[in-house]
């Protein structure tokens, strides 16, 4: 899959527990569990918004974009 999920990084870097997360988003831990291993389909913008809330980040930062190729794709910087 093209989309990468980076929650479980997110989650290392913050010292957060998955449990802790799931509780303050409204969501079952085994359905946390599936965002991270990123077996979803799709994530309501609610719930998006209630993880970068928790774990002061960016949605960009939980989701990556990997091509076909191998590589990353990466924001120009702006001029």
């Amino acid at each position: 899959m093209p989309i990468q999920v980076r929650l479980a990084v997110m989650l290392a870097e913050r010292n957060v527990k998955s449990k802790d997360l799931a509780e303050y988003v409204g969501i079952t831990e085994a359905n946390l569990s599936l965002l991270k291993k990123g077996h979803v389909k799709g994530v309501r913008f609610e719930t998006l918004e209630r993880i970068c809330d928790f774990l002061d980040c960016q949605p960009g930062d939980l989701l990556r974009y990997q091509r076909a190729d191998g590589a990353e794709d990466e924001v120009p910087p702006e001029s």
